[in-house]
């Protein structure tokens, strides 16, 4: 089903099969702190078990945002005794008003989640909210700092650093193409930028997504997006009345260079007003 990887003293990841969720592992001298919980709970069943050939420790979970394959799987974990879900209040919000819309993403991989039918199959909303300020989490022995960077993949991608690692969620994607369904692409390449800079202090960084990458492969993510925004904007600029004529000079697929677009669109309105 999936690997182990170390990424530092008791930092670990697990890579799973299907989207290839990396779902973090942090473990303290009295908790440990799971970093996403997959699509359902066939897949949360499969990573809770994989966590506890790791650890017999109570656990805490981070959801790093909202969407079907880091949060659909806490219904396993909270079965299991967890009572501290933590995520970015925009995340929960999201979770608790439309979580249940995401339900068809999963129709194959995971029936009973989709039909909302089943054991494990209920959303649970995350309880430990983080707004704008770093949250500090003592794990005994390891202090995890949760912290915002502001709107990028979605309004709400907390990331989870400790004293070696730092794992990005999908702010950070590696092997594939961004997700832009729910972005901010302009503040997203902001927020890269910004988590280039902050490399020098982590020996590891986990994407959601992908093998552990480098600042450069951040920062080259980044500067990549920025460029997309000014090949986008020049080419509305030139066919304001069909905007998809951007398509081909994007540097994403076909379909993701449509979301890129579309939320550029959407966005840029919110951007200037605020």
């Amino acid at each position: 089903m999936s690997r182990w990887l170390e990424a530092g003293t008791d930092n670990y990841v697990l890579v799973t099969d299907g989207s290839k969720l990396n779902t973090g592992l942090i473990v303290g001298t009295e908790r440990a702190m799971v970093i996403d919980t997959g699509c359902g709970p066939r897949q949360g069943q499969e990573i809770l078990h994989a966590v506890r050939e790791k650890t017999t420790l109570p656990l805490v979970v981070v959801n790093t945002h909202a969407h079907y394959d880091h949060f659909f799987g806490n219904a396993v974990f909270a079965e299991a005794g967890v009572e501290e879900f933590w995520a970015h209040e925009n995340c929960a919000e999201e979770i608790s008003d439309n979580g249940d819309a995401q339900r068809s993403e999963v129709t194959d991989l995971e029936p009973e989640m989709a039909a909302g039918a089943g054991e494990n199959v209920e959303l649970v909303v995350p309880n430990a909210i983080v707004r704008d300020q770093p949250v500090l989490v003592d794990l005994g022995g390891q202090t995890v700092t949760l912290f915002y960077l502001g709107r990028g993949h979605t309004d709400g991608d907390l990331l989870v650093g400790t004293t070696t690692t730092l794992f990005a969620g999908d702010l950070v994607e590696q092997g594939s193409h961004p997700s832009f369904e729910d972005s901010y692409p302009e503040e997203w390449a902001d927020a890269l930028r910004h988590l280039s800079a902050l490399r020098h202090r982590y020996e590891f960084l986990v994407p959601g997504h992908g093998e552990p990458c480098s600042d450069r492969f951040v920062k080259t993510m980044a500067d990549t997006m920025t460029t997309a925004v000014r090949q986008a904007r020049q080419s509305i600029r030139d066919t304001p009345a069909d905007a998809t004529k951007a398509i081909p000079v994007l540097p994403y697929g076909p379909e993701q260079s449509r979301w890129f677009i579309k939320r550029l669109q959407e966005t840029r309105p919110q951007q200037r007003t605020e």
